[in-house]
């Protein structure tokens, strides 16, 4: 169970993540990427944020170039956060399959 504190920053990591990503278009992507859920560990020093990829042929390949700009999507979460966030927390990202699980629920429910 989350602290209050926990869930409030990773509302603030969720929002600026989904900003730098939308706004700030890191060129790597042919995409379009939305942040689902960031959850920040107790001694808030790593948030894991799920990403949701659209249009995209192969969503492992964007993942590792997410993953390969982590270092320079640290920087832009630290210029947008620096009056609310002593320490800007390690991120690392994980692909949020949960609306292929229900798409596929729903079509096995329509067959």
């Amino acid at each position: 169970m989350d602290s209050t504190r926990q869930q409030k920053i990773g509302k603030l990591i969720q929002k600026e993540l989904a900003d730098i990503f939308l706004q700030d278009g890191i060129p790597v992507y042919d995409c379009m990427i939305t942040v689902t859920k960031t959850n920040v560990t107790r001694d808030l020093s790593l948030a894991r944020s799920y990403i949701s990829i659209f249009n995209a042929e192969d969503n492992e390949k964007v993942l590792k170039a997410v993953k390969s700009n982590i270092k320079d999507i640290r920087f832009r979460l630290g210029q947008k956060v620096k009056n609310q966030l002593r320490v800007i927390p390690q991120l690392d990202f994980f692909i949020d399959d949960s609306l292929d699980y229900i798409e596929n629920i729903e079509n096995l429910l329509k067959q």
